[in-house]
C-alpha cells in the first residue's frame, strides 16, 4: 500500500472537520445564545446574520463523514458502533434545528420554534463534544472489530468535553455577532464573548490536564523529553490568543475577536492531532491499518480534488457576497 495515500486522506478529512467546526460552530453558537434575549426582533436579527451561510456550512460534515467511510472503512466500522448513540443524537439535533430555522420564519407563534432552535443547537454541540471525548478516551478493539459496550463513551470526561464544545461554539457565535450586527445585540455579545473566553480557556485547561490521566500514551507524548521542549508553545499560544481576544473586545475591535476565537479552536485541534496521530481509532488502529485499498482511495481522491476547490470557492463567494453587517430590521432575503 502506498504509504502517502492514507496520510493524504487523513489530512483531507481533518481539514473538512476543522472547517465544519469553525463554520458551523458559529451558527450553532447563535442558537446556544438565543435565550439571552427576550426580543423577537433581536432574535430575527441574529438569525438573519447566519441565514445565507448555515446550511452550506454543514457540507463539511458530510465530507468528513463520507471521507471516513470511503477512505477508512475499518475505522468507520469501529467508530460508528462505539459512538452510535451520540452520533444519532447529533444528527437528529441538526435536523431538528434545521426544521426550526425554516419554520420559525413563517410561523405566527415563534415560541416553540425558538425553543427547538436552541435545544437542537445546544444538543448538537454537546453531542459533538461527547464524540470527541469518546475518541480521546479510546475505543476497545479486538480482532479489528469494536469490542466494547454501547455506553463506553458515557463518562464524566465526556460531559466535560460536551460542555466545553458548547462554550466554544457560544464564543464563536458571540464573536460573530460582534462582527456582523449592530445595536444592543452586538453590545451584549461583546460582554458575553469576554466571559466565554474565560470559560473556554478553563475548559481547555481542564480537558488538557484530565486527558493524560485518561490516556497515559498522551501523557508520554506531551510530557516526555525532548517532546515537551517543542510542544509547550501550543498551550501558551492558546492562552495568549485568548488574552488578545479579550483586549480586542475591550478596545472595540469587531473582526479580530472572531479571528482569535478561530485561532483558539485551531490550536486546540492541533493539540489533538499531536496527541493521537497516526492513530485514527485511538489507541489501536493507525491510518494505515484502517485504510481502504489504494485503488478505492485513488478513485475517490480524483473526485475530491475536483469537488474540494469548487466547495471552497463557493464558500468564499457566499461569504464575500453577504459581507457587511445586519442591522435591525434588515435582511439578506
Amino acid at each position: 500500500m502506498e504509504w502517502y495515500l492514507p496520510v493524504i486522506w487523513a489530512a483531507l478529512i481533518g481539514t473538512a472537520v476543522a472547517l465544519y467546526v469553525i463554520l458551523d460552530g458559529f451558527d450553532l453558537g447563535i442558537g446556544i445564545l438565543f435565550p439571552t434575549t427576550r426580543s423577537e426582533a433581536e432574535r430575527d436579527q441574529m438569525m438573519r446574520s447566519i441565514a445565507p451561510f448555515w446550511d452550506g456550512n454543514e457540507t463539511w460534515l458530510v465530507l468528513g463523514g463520507g471521507g471516513l467511510l470511503v477512505a477508512f472503512p475499518h475505522a468507520y466500522a469501529v467508530i460508528m458502533p462505539a459512538l452510535y448513540l451520540p452520533v444519532i443524537v447529533m444528527l437528529l439535533a441538526l435536523v431538528f434545528r434545521g426544521v426550526a430555522f425554516e419554520f420559525r420564519v413563517v410561523s405566527r407563534s415563534k415560541t416553540w420554534w425558538n425553543l427547538s432552535f436552541t435545544a437542537g443547537s445546544t444538543l448538537a454541540a454537546f453531542a459533538q463534544g461527547v464524540i470527541l471525548a469518546g475518541l480521546i478516551q479510546g475505543i476497545r478493539v479486538e480482532n479489528g472489530a469494536f469490542a466494547g459496550g454501547a455506553f463506553d463513551w458515557a463518562t464524566p470526561f465526556a460531559v466535560l468535553c460536551g460542555l466545553g464544545v458548547v462554550a466554544g461554539y457560544a464564543l464563536l457565535g458571540a464573536c460573530w455577532l460582534v462582527m456582523k450586527t449592530e445595536g444592543p445585540i452586538a453590545d451584549r455579545a461583546r460582554g458575553q464573548a469576554k466571559m466565554l473566553i474565560l470559560a473556554v480557556l478553563g475548559f481547555m485547561g481542564a480537558v488538557s490536564l484530565w486527558t493524560p490521566y485518561v490516556q497515559p500514551a498522551i501523557a508520554a507524548r506531551w510530557f516526555s523529553l525532548p517532546n515537551i521542549l517543542y510542544l509547550w508553545p501550543v498551550p501558551v499560544a492558546t492562552a495568549l490568543i485568548g488574552l488578545g481576544a479579550w483586549h480586542a473586545l475591550e478596545n472595540g475591535r469587531e473582526v479580530r475577536p472572531f479571528i482569535a476565537a478561530i485561532a483558539m479552536f485551531l490550536l486546540g485541534y492541533l493539540g489533538l492531532v499531536i496527541s493521537w496521530f497516526p492513530y485514527l481509532v485511538p489507541p489501536s488502529m493507525t491510518v494505515w491499518q484502517a485504510a481502504a485499498v489504494p485503488a478505492s482511495q485513488i478513485f475517490m481522491l480524483l473526485g475530491t480534488l475536483v469537488f474540494l476547490p469548487l466547495a471552497l470557492c463557493y464558500t468564499a463567494l457566499v461569504y464575500y457576497l453577504f459581507r457587511g453587517k445586519v442591522r435591525p430590521g434588515e435582511s439578506y432575503h
